[in-house]
């Protein structure tokens, strides 16, 4: 998994689904890190406008462009609905924080075919780089 990691961290354009303006919550962490690390990063959430003055997007195909990966970082019922995007949209990069997913996601996400990481925090392996 660590070669997968690298690989997906190599990517530059990315979005964060669950992405907030709320401090307190992963979404609004892994947002602004990624944009501190100098990812060109999109968040996505249809209750916001705006997540830290950046446009906030209703769902991935609403993105001006194509990302290279996803981080997801809602609840699984949510993450279902996510990965069906991905698929239909042919993003082949998909990244699921600690407990958005369930092994049932995880099996479709691979057996998609997508590069699915599933077990490790975005914020922590960006701090490996």
């Amino acid at each position: 998994m660590d070669e997968m990691i690298k690989s997906m961290l190599d990517k530059k354009v990315w979005a964060v689904v669950g992405a907030t303006d709320n401090k307190a919550k992963f979404g609004n962490k892994i947002y602004k890190k990624l944009k501190r690390f100098g990812y060109e990063v999109y968040p996505v959430n249809p209750m916001y406008k705006t997540v830290d003055g950046d446009v906030c997007y209703e769902n991935l195909a609403a993105l001006p462009k194509k990302v290279d990966c996803i981080d997801v970082v809602v609840a699984p019922e949510r993450s279902k609905s996510v990965l069906a995007e991905a698929i239909e949209l042919g993003i082949e990069n998909i990244w699921f924080q600690p407990g958005t997913f369930t092994p049932e996601i995880v099996e479709a996400s691979e057996v998609a075919g997508l590069n699915t990481i599933y077990l490790n925090c975005v914020l922590v392996e960006l701090d490996r780089l």
